[in-house]
């Protein structure tokens, strides 16, 4: 598991690939929005799409802006409360 972005507004964990774990075969991402307390976790086939996306994202050097915008798409899935332990 790695942090592959954090802003004030979003953090996104990559897990790598687990073919011991279906939900990880393709690797996964968790999406929190830190401002509303919710995450969304993209595995399998969403996951390969998700990752070629921010590839391309990346490689126009955004502005944090730009990419809390990108991830702002995602605000509609993310049902799951973020709870602290």
């Amino acid at each position: 598991m790695n942090i592959i972005y954090n802003s004030d507004q979003y953090s996104v964990i990559e897990y790598g690939a687990d073919t011991d774990h279906e939900a990880l075969r393709f690797g996964g991402y968790e999406i929190t929005d830190k401002a509303v307390r919710r995450e969304w976790f993209i595995g399998g086939p969403l996951a390969i799409n998700f990752r070629k996306d921010v590839t391309d994202l990346i490689a126009s050097e955004p502005s944090i802006e730009e990419i809390d915008d990108f991830l702002g798409q995602f605000d509609g899935y993310m049902g799951q409360s973020v709870l602290l332990h």
